[in-house]
Parts: C-alpha cells; sequence; structure tokens
C-alpha cells in the first residue's frame, strides 16, 4: 500500500523535504515575472523564476522554483521536465502559485518551451490518500 501511495503522490515526506530545503535556502529570482527567457525570447514568465541558494538541481545548478502570488502557501507541488535540448531531467518547485498560476506554468513548459511538465501537485490535509 505505500509502493502505491508514494506512486499515485501520497509522497508527504517528499513535500516535507521540499518544504525544509526552501525554508533553509534563499531563493533567488533570476526571472521576475514578465521577463523573457534568455534562450526563448517568446517564452515570457508568468510568476517569478529562479532558484534556491546553495541547493543542486539536476542540471548541477541550484533547484528552479517558480514563485507565485500567494507565498504564504508555501510549496504546492512541483513539475518534473525532460530537455532533449540540455538533455537533463529536472524538479521545478511551485511555491504560492494559485491554481490559474500553475496552468499558466504548465503552459509555458509544454507549449513553448517544450519540455514537457508532469504536474505532481501536494495533497492537502483531509484529502483520501
Amino acid at each position: 500500500m505505500a509502493e502505491q501511495e508514494s506512486a499515485t503522490g501520497g509522497g508527504a515526506g517528499f513535500f516535507d523535504n521540499l518544504d525544509g530545503l526552501v525554508a533553509s535556502a534563499e531563493l533567488v529570482v533570476d526571472r521576475p515575472k514578465g521577463s523573457r527567457h534568455p534562450r526563448v525570447p517568446e517564452a515570457v514568465y508568468p510568476v517569478d523564476y529562479g532558484y534556491l541558494d546553495g541547493t543542486t538541481g539536476g542540471d548541477g545548478d541550484g533547484v528552479d522554483v517558480f514563485a507565485g502570488s500567494t507565498p504564504r502557501a508555501g510549496v504546492v507541488g512541483v513539475f518534473l521536465t525532460a530537455d532533449p535540448l540540455k538533455r537533463d531531467v529536472e524538479v521545478k518547485i511551485l511555491l504560492g502559485c494559485s491554481p490559474a498560476e500553475i496552468e499558466q506554468v504548465h503552459r509555458l513548459l509544454n507549449d513553448v518551451l517544450e519540455i514537457g511538465g508532469l504536474l505532481v501537485p501536494r495533497r492537502q490535509t483531509g484529502q483520501p490518500g
């Protein structure tokens, strides 16, 4: 049962660990909301985008973060991406993103940057598990 729970998004420990990373690292925003991607000018960031200083993501740089308009919401999910040009796979944290902002990020990742964007939402307490 625990295997099934983790495979279907139960992963409370995973999100608890992300909470710890976010709490212990400085968020560096290097692409503010409305800015353009440096290599893909048609890609406009719908929310602030940056990384957690002192962490390491799949590309060897800091763990990526999309920071939305409701920071008190904390980590609300992650996107898993696979970039065939960079030949890497990454986890991108969704911090304080509303459902509308999550949809905008999803479109950016899938339709514009074309690096996938599999959403793993954080289960809210009280939901069946």
